[in-house]
């Protein structure tokens, strides 16, 4: 077993963009359990960091404790960083609502109200149009490639640009995966038929709606099924299966809908305030980065692993999957590019990351195209065999 210098020296070097998933957890998987001084520890387990220092967070989060793989993500977070500093670095998660309201949570972050947001950036695009690339572009990026983008391409460098405007420094703390397109009260089949739908649909996705002839609205989603049952919107978008399950959509909509092509690969961001950030030690630092990658990690093989037991119980329960139309797809993409060409025009910053995102896109697509597509066209077709 290393001695505890030689971790310490691992972890002060160690960064979010140098972590995969698996080594993080890994890493942190050594760490598990309730915290306690050096002599806490059993067997195979690494003791935990002890600094001297003692730290309390608030951490917001923009989502209903209820989403345990969404939100747990955020107790992921915490119970790592207690772990490994032997309780003296605490971060006390809370759900939207609970500290400020479920969209606010970045303007608590600013203003040091908390330490730390876990929420979507792209609910807070009226703030920076730029700000939707931290999290999906509609026809974008899937999980593998966005991580790829943010961690090793350069985009989180670009991002964090952007939020040091708002006091704040950002870190990638989960993905989705690809997401369902969204429950409906009656069939879409052509474009026509988004004209005059209210849809709850946030981000960059909800700006094509728009275009569309959709009237958007962004609700937090502990406030989603209400408006739906009420029939104040006619559609709306979460998640996917396991989520869309908990939430009960499938009670007052028909229709689910697929791909989810304004989302295919969402990151979940921490929004961290920078004071509080430089007030940490090195150590604790690259204790957090650590394990928000372990939180990351969690979220996405978590959501792999559930949410295709709950699509078959979504359809025992009656609800009609659809596929979008190839017009309504065609029709959202050539819209998703005249907003992003427009953005980039007017404004020199969000040219600097569109520039590298659409090179990012472009080269990863050609790589997955040649290999896992065709791996997946064969293998998926014939799942039963």
């Amino acid at each position: 077993m290393a001695s505890r210098s030689d971790r310490r020296t691992f972890l002060r070097n160690t960064s979010l963009a140098t972590i995969g998933g698996a080594a993080a957890t890994t890493l942190l998987s050594s760490c598990k359990g309730d915290a306690g001084g050096a002599g806490d520890t059993q067997p195979g387990q690494a003791p935990a960091v002890h600094t001297g220092e003692r730290v309390r967070w608030r951490l917001a989060s923009s989502f209903p404790r209820s989403l345990d793989t969404i939100y747990g993500a955020s107790e992921v977070l915490a119970d790592r960083v207690k772990a490994m500093t032997g309780g003296r670095f605490e971060i006390h998660a809370h759900p939207g609502g609970e500290l400020v309201p479920a969209l606010e949570v970045m303007d608590a972050a600013q203003q040091g109200t908390v330490q730390v947001a876990q929420t979507c950036s792209y609910y807070f695009k009226g703030k920076n149009p730029a700000l939707v690339f931290d999290t999906a572009v509609p026809f974008g990026l899937n999980p593998r490639q966005q991580n790829a983008w943010l961690l090793e391409g350069g985009g989180l460098d670009l991002i964090r640009e952007l939020y040091a405007d708002f006091n704040i420094i950002n870190f990638v703390s989960g993905n989705t995966g690809c997401q369902m397109g969204g429950w409906f009260k009656k069939e879409v089949s052509t474009p026509d038929d988004l004209k005059g739908l209210r849809m709850r649909i946030p981000g960059l996705g909800g700006e094509v709606m728009a275009r569309l002839g959709a009237s958007v609205q962004v609700i937090a989603g502990g406030e989603i099924y209400p408006a739906l049952e009420r029939g104040t919107i006619d559609a709306t978008e979460w998640i996917g299966p396991y989520d869309d399950e908990k939430l009960g959509f499938h009670k007052v909509a028909k229709y689910y809908y697929f791909p989810g092509w304004w989302e295919p690969g969402p990151s979940i961001t921490l929004q961290v305030n920078r004071d509080a950030w430089n007030k940490l030690s090195g150590e604790y630092q690259a204790i957090f980065q650590a394990a928000a990658a372990e939180a990351h990690n969690t979220m996405m093989t978590r959501y792999d692993q559930r949410n295709s037991a709950a699509l078959v119980r979504l359809l025992d329960h009656g609800v009609e999957l659809r596929r979008y139309d190839d017009s309504i797809l065609e029709a959202a993409r050539q819209a998703t590019t005249e907003i992003m060409d427009e953005q980039s025009a007017a404004d020199p910053r969000y040219r600097k990351i569109y520039e590298s995102w659409k090179q990012a896109k472009s080269d990863a697509f050609q790589w997955f195209a040649t290999t896992e597509m065709a791996y997946a066209h064969f293998v998926f077709e014939k799942r039963d065999q």
